[in-house]
């Protein structure tokens, strides 16, 4: 499905009833928006893997403007600042009141500007593997230089210097580096979820070559007034565990919850862990009820 909106055109899917009867009555569940990382990747990444808790949530997945089947435009539009007014704008355009919102890497990054923007429009936030300012650049260099590879430091160079040329640098980058984002060995499925997504490189380029170089929401955290869940991975290299502490000092009230043997992709690593925590935090469910039904993705 395909919104409208501002200008531009967001791709959007959803997954599961927003009403459900329950005895005499219609239950109205949550509602999540659930926004993907990159920037330069799709929302493709959450599936099947998320559809385990389309039973407790009702899920919307969400392309980023000039990303996976969301409409291409001027390049100078793909910032943070208009990811969170599109948003905002797909939430009236779909009726909505308060939502969950829910971001990993960069969608986190969104999903906290979101939620200190329009604080009176979301139930509940959750963030994970994510940081709040431009000093996780500084800091995954150095930690790459520690664990990386030479064939991983030179192909991580297009990353700073924003320099891929084409979807396929971009998937190659990707498959290179995927033994730093996950704990996991690469697997025929990994890459077929690769495979699956679209990639846009000027949406990655702009970021890293531009507004990732200096954004920082250090200053407009204290303005989330939503439950906050943050979860952080051990062995994350791109957004350092102690980016999510940072996090959740400074959101009032917040949960932190560290994985231990999770590295950046925490859907992959810890998949029943990351949605049993999930839904435990939005619905009160026992993370057990939701772990036992959980599909792993690799990615």
């Amino acid at each position: 499905m395909r919104a409208k909106i501002r200008d531009t055109e967001i791709f959007f899917d959803v997954e599961g009833a927003g009403l459900v009867p329950e005895g005499d009555q219609m239950r109205e569940k949550p509602v999540a928006f659930l926004l993907h990382g990159g920037p330069g990747a799709d929302h493709t990444s959450y599936k099947p893997t998320f559809s385990a808790i389309a039973h407790h949530l009702q899920l919307v997945y969400i392309d980023h403007r000039g990303q996976g089947r969301s409409a291409r435009g001027d390049r100078s539009t793909y910032t943070l600042d208009n990811n969170v007014e599109d948003l905002e704008a797909l939430r009236q355009y779909l009726g909505l009141a308060k939502i969950v919102v829910v971001g990993g890497s960069y969608g986190g990054m969104v999903a906290m500007a979101y939620a200190a923007r329009y604080p009176q429009n979301v139930a509940y936030l959750i963030v994970y593997a994510t940081a709040a300012h431009c000093g996780f650049l500084d800091r995954a260099k150095a930690i790459l230089a520690m664990r990386g590879t030479p064939e991983q430091q030179q192909m991580a160079d297009r990353l700073w210097k924003a320099e891929f040329e084409t979807e396929a640098q971009l998937a190659e980058y990707f498959q290179v580096m995927a033994p730093l984002y996950s704990q996991k060995p690469q697997t025929a499925e990994g890459a077929a979820g690769r495979g699956r997504t679209i990639f846009s490189v000027d949406a990655i380029n702009a970021a890293f070559g531009g507004f990732l170089r200096t954004f920082d929401l250090r200053p407009e955290l204290p303005n989330i007034t939503a439950p906050t869940l943050v979860l952080g991975a051990r062995h994350d290299w791109i957004c350092a565990p102690e980016f999510s502490e940072e996090i959740a000092q400074l959101i009032p009230g917040a949960v932190l919850r560290i994985f231990e043997t999770s590295g950046h992709l925490m859907r992959s690593d810890a998949p029943a862990e990351l949605l049993g925590a999930i839904v435990g935090f939005v619905t009160g469910i026992d993370d057990s009820a939701v772990e036992n039904t959980v599909i792993e993705h690799p990615e």
